[in-house]
């Protein structure tokens, strides 16, 4: 039995399944948390992947292995391979004004859409580097290469040094502002705009590039960014859309064609296959459910009982949970609110209701402006953590407004990168077809007035920046 490694370096923890190269089946696996916080030295991803490593068992059997990671965490190397200084996440929403100044400089946001298929947010790369250059001259001078999370612990399992073997993939590369998914190639002028002048980028390589070796002599295949894994690991169909509930709430399909979308909430990634990954991604998905289990004093099974006691649309109680900021809509300072609170509805179980209710308004709106950009929707595919809350799960489909299908539980993102390493050892035009377990299916009506209720309290809010 040839076995391959699928690692997942997520915001909060480090995965690592071993899983049987020609079936899947999952062999062994480990897990190691990572520090909170916005901005994490990559050491600490480097110690939870020891860790996790260890847990599952090593790595000295494998065939092949692969790193997926969260996206666009802006990691700065010296011309030793030194951290200058610890990574900006995805998550760190203080590159806001420099995202605002990008799009000005290019002429506007249809432009940055025309040159890399994405409009600026805080959320990418290339706005970290420009805070950087803007509030930390001194480390951005030290500065020789920028990376991502998952380049930077590709290249340490490989052992290199040198910052000529730095790789990443195209899924990855597509989300920092200086790659562009429709011509595969870096926008080196980009990079020198956001900047200010020029440093060294990870080789793109395509779907089964070698990346490097493992001690062993196993290849490391090009890792992914965590949707594309998500999607790659979950095996979704043509016409699935994918949400995952995680940290972050992810809306994404694999596409032939790329997005042009100039309002920025469709950004224009790319998968693992060599097509294009069309996304909505939010800053709010699971912690909305922390926070009000959190509130109410309860556990989530709980919260999830008390919000299926409630009736849909909660009374007319909407939470809007925009409670770290937002990304899509691209609000960074706004906040949380509670709208249509009563008499009636200042209770427990509305309180849940419309706290489950707004985290999935907030992704329905993201599966509305795929369809509006040309995305197929047949069926939403449901995965993350926040999906094994059965009011979720309940919720979901009257808010979609499709079938919801809900595979077992699993890490799908290190999933992914599994199947991507079985991939780089089977060779071929296509991953390996893994057998997948038999989804739970849930369906219902459509409820146009919670979304409309929704809506109306979601253009009430206001970024602390138009204040």
């Amino acid at each position: 039995m040839s076995l391959v490694a699928g690692i997942d370096s997520s915001t909060q923890s480090c995965k690592v399944v071993i899983r049987d190269a020609e079936t899947g089946k999952l062999v062994r696996q480990g897990r190691a948390n990572h520090p909170d916080g916005t901005e994490v030295h990559p050491e600490a991803w480097w110690t939870a992947l020891q860790q996790a490593i260890e847990e599952a068992g090593g790595l000295d059997d494998v065939a092949a292995a692969s790193v997926a990671g969260q996206q666009h965490g802006m990691v700065v190397l010296d011309e030793n391979g030194e951290v200058v200084r610890p990574a900006l996440l995805w998550n760190d929403t203080r590159s806001a004004g420099a995202a605002s100044d990008l799009i000005k400089e290019l002429g506007g946001p249809q432009e940055w859409v025309d040159a890399v298929g994405i409009v600026p947010v805080a959320s990418f790369t290339l706005t970290k580097l420009r805070w950087l250059a803007r509030n930390e001259p001194e480390n951005a001078k030290k500065v020789a290469a920028v990376c991502l999370p998952h380049d930077w612990l590709t290249w340490k399992l490989s052992g290199a040094t040198g910052l000529d073997t730095l790789r990443t993939d195209r899924s990855d590369a597509s989300g920092t502002l200086y790659w562009s998914a429709v011509h595969n190639a870096y926008r080196p002028d980009l990079l020198e705009l956001g900047f200010g002048r020029q440093i060294k980028t990870p080789e793109v390589l395509g779907p089964t590039g070698i990346a490097g070796h493992l001690p062993n002599g196993a290849p490391l295949g090009p890792g992914a960014g965590d949707n594309a894994a998500a999607g790659l690991g979950a095996g979704a169909q043509p016409g699935d859309v994918v949400i995952s509930i995680g940290t972050s709430g992810t809306v994404f399909v694999s596409s032939d064609v790329a997005p042009n979308d100039p309002s920025g909430t469709v950004a224009g990634f790319a998968d693992c296959t060599g097509r294009f990954l069309p996304i909505v991604v939010t800053l709010n998905a699971a912690r909305v459910l922390d926070a009000a289990a959190k509130l109410l004093g309860v556990d989530h099974d709980e919260l999830s009982r008390l919000a299926l006691s409630a009736p849909a649309g909660a009374d007319g109680l909407v939470l809007i949970p925009y409670l770290e900021g937002e990304r899509t809509p691209n609000r960074p300072l706004a906040t949380g609110a509670i709208h249509g609170l009563t008499l009636r509805t200042s209770d427990p179980a509305h309180l849940a209701r419309a706290a489950v209710e707004g985290m999935l308004c907030a992704l329905a709106d993201g599966l509305n402006a795929l369809e509006a950009n040309g995305s197929t929707a047949n069926r939403i595919v449901l995965v993350g953590g926040g999906a094994r809350s059965a009011a979720v799960r309940r919720i979901a489909p009257a808010l979609f407004g499709l079938p919801v299908l809900v595979p077992p539980p699993g890490e799908y993102v290190a999933d992914g990168a599994a199947r991507q390493a079985a991939w780089v050892v089977a060779g071929g035009a296509t991953p390996p077809s893994w057998s997948a377990e038999t989804p739970e299916v849930y369906e219902d009506t459509s409820v146009p007035l919670i979304r409309e209720q929704y809506a109306a309290a979601r253009d009430a809010v206001i970024d602390r920046r138009d204040s």
